[in-house]
C-alpha cells in the first residue's frame, strides 16, 4: 500500500502539510483501520468533511475485485450478516460483517454503520472501499458508501443465510448459525480489555463434527448436555482450529429435540488432515518413524507450562523447572507425516510407568535420555491409531493426541492394496 500517494492526494485536497497527513494515516493503519476509513478520519480531523472529491467508482463484478482497487460499485445479493462490537481508538464500535455475492463470485464485507440490509436482499453498493483481509480482498462500507435496493433481484448459486453444520465452519466465518449439543463447558476468569472478565469455554458437537467455543457473555442456557440453536456467531482460529465465538449479539435458543452427536472422529489420511489446515477432532493411522528430541523426561515452567531448555523459559527467564513426561513422535501413513504429541498420561501408558518410575530410571542410568530411548524402542516401526486435535502452521503439522493405541491394521497394507488396485 502506497501511503505516500494517499497522503499526497489528501494533503492536496485539504490544503495541509503532507507529512502531517501521512503521520495521521500511518497511526491509523497501525491499528488495522481500513485505508478508506482512515482517509475519512483524516478528512474529518482537518475539516474536509467525509465525502472527498473522488467520483463514484465504475461498477465491477465481484470476481474482478482485487486489493489494487481503491473503491468499487457492485450489485450483489447479501448472503450473511453478523454483528459484533470492536474496540477502535478507545471506543466500542458496532460493526456488521458477512458475505455478499453475484454470479461471478463471493466476497466478505465489513459495514462500519448499520445500512439496514439483511441476508437475501439484492443491493447496489456504491463507493465501497477495498482492503486485504485473511489474504483476500474485502469490501469496507463506510460513511462515503451508498447502499440502495437493486433494480432486479441478483441470482446467485450460493446458500443465503448463516445456517451451517459444524464440519462446514471455517475460521473467518461471520454471521453463522449452528444447532449443537454442549459437550463440555467451564467457567473462566481472564484478563480482558476491561479488566477481569468472566467467560464460558467448552466444546459443542453435532452429527458432523465437534468444535471449541467461547461465550464472551456467559449465558445460563449454555450448560453440559443442553441442545441449542445459536445464531450470529463469528469464527476465529484458536490453536490451529476453528473456534466458535458468541458475542452480546448472539442468540441462544433451547431446542425441543436432541441433537445427534458423532461419537467417532472422522478418519482421514495424514495428507487430507494436514490439507484441511487444522481440525479439532480427527483420527489418523500411521507408523511411528521417529521419537523426536524433547521426548521422555522434560521440565516445564511452573508459571506458564512451557518446556524449559537449560533452565530457561522463553517467557519467564530463569526458572526451576517442574518434571513432566511427553512424547513427540513422527507418524507417517504413506501420504504425509505429522508430529504426534502425547501428554503425561498417554506417555506413561506407552512407557509403562509414571513420572516417579521415569525419574528413578534416569537416576539409575545417570542420564535422562534413557527414558526417551525406552519409549523409542517401544514405538518406532509400529502402527498406531491416533485421535486428537490437529494444528497446522509455518512449523508444520502437530496432532495433540487424546487417544493413542496400536492399530488393528497396518496403513502400509492399505497403501499396497490401493496401488495394486490401480495397477489392475
Amino acid at each position: 500500500m502506497d501511503v505516500n500517494s494517499h497522503a499526497e492526494e489528501l494533503a492536496s485536497d485539504l490544503g495541509v502539510d503532507k507529512e502531517e497527513v501521512k503521520a495521521d494515516l500511518e497511526n491509523l493503519l497501525e491499528y488495522s483501520v481500513p485505508i478508506d476509513e482512515a482517509k475519512q478520519s483524516v478528512r474529518r480531523k482537518h475539516g474536509g468533511g467525509g465525502g472527498g472529491s473522488s467520483p463514484t467508482p465504475d461498477a465491477v463484478d465481484v470476481g474482478e475485485i482485487t486489493t489494487d482497487h481503491d473503491g468499487v460499485t457492485v450489485t450483489v445479493r447479501v448472503l450473511t450478516q453478523g454483528t459484533r462490537t470492536i474496540r477502535y481508538q478507545g471506543d466500542d464500535l458496532t460493526i456488521r460483517e458477512g458475505e455478499i455475492a453475484d454470479e461471478t463470485g463471493v466476497i466478505s464485507y465489513t459495514a462500519w454503520q448499520d445500512f439496514g440490509f439483511e441476508p437475501g436482499d439484492s443491493l447496489t453498493i456504491g463507493n465501497a472501499g477495498v482492503r486485504e483481509w485473511e489474504g483476500a480482498p474485502e469490501l469496507n462500507l463506510n460513511d462515503s458508501t451508498t447502499v440502495a435496493i437493486a433494480d432486479e433481484e441478483v441470482e446467485v448459486d450460493r446458500e443465503v443465510g448463516g445456517d451451517r453444520s459444524l464440519v462446514d465452519i471455517a475460521a473467518g466465518d461471520r454471521g453463522r448459525n449452528v444447532e449443537v449439543r454442549v459437550l463440555e463447558v467451564d467457567e473462566k476468569t481472564i484478563s480482558g480489555r476491561d479488566g477481569e472478565t468472566e467467560i464460558l469455554e467448552g466444546v459443542v458437537g453435532d452429527e458432523t463434527a465437534k468444535l471449541p467455543f467461547t461465550d464472551w457473555q456467559p449465558r445460563s442456557e449454555i450448560e453440559a448436555g443442553a441442545d441449542l440453536r445459536i445464531e450470529d456467531v463469528y469464527v476465529r482460529e484458536f490453536r490451529g482450529v476453528p473456534s466458535i465465538n458468541l458475542t452480546e449479539f448472539s442468540t441462544v435458543t433451547p431446542l425441543p429435540d436432541p441433537v445427534e452427536v458423532a461419537e467417532d472422529a472422522p478418519r482421514l489420511s495424514v495428507a487430507d488432515a494436514v490439507g484441511s489446515g487444522g481440525m479439532f477432532d480427527v483420527e489418523v493411522v500411521g507408523n511411528v518413524l521417529e521419537v523426536r528430541d524433547g521426548s521422555g523426561l522434560i521440565e516445564r515452567c511452573p508459571e506458564c507450562g512451557r518446556v524449559v531448555q537449560n533452565g530457561q523459559c522463553r517467557s519467564h527467564g530463569d526458572v526451576d523447572g517442574e518434571d513432566d513426561l511427553r512424547v513427540k513422535a513422527i507418524l507417517d501413513d504413506g501420504t504425509d507425516t505429522v508430529t504426534v504429541v502425547l501428554d503425561d498420561e498417554l506417555t506413561a501408558e506407552v512407557y509403562g510407568g509414571g513420572l516417579d518410575d521415569a525419574l528413578a530410571a534416569a537416576k539409575d542410568a545417570m542420564d535422562k535420555q534413557v527414558v526417551a530411548d525406552d519409549i523409542a524402542d517401544t514405538l518406532v516401526g509400529r502402527a498406531y491409531r491416533v485421535r486428537g486435535n490437529l494444528s497446522v502452521d509455518d512449523y508444520g503439522a502437530t496432532l495433540d493426541a487424546v487417544e493413542f493405541e496400536l492399530a488393528d491394521d497396518d496403513p502400509a497394507d492399505h497403501a499396497r492394496a490401493a496401488l495394486a488396485e490401480v495397477g489392475e
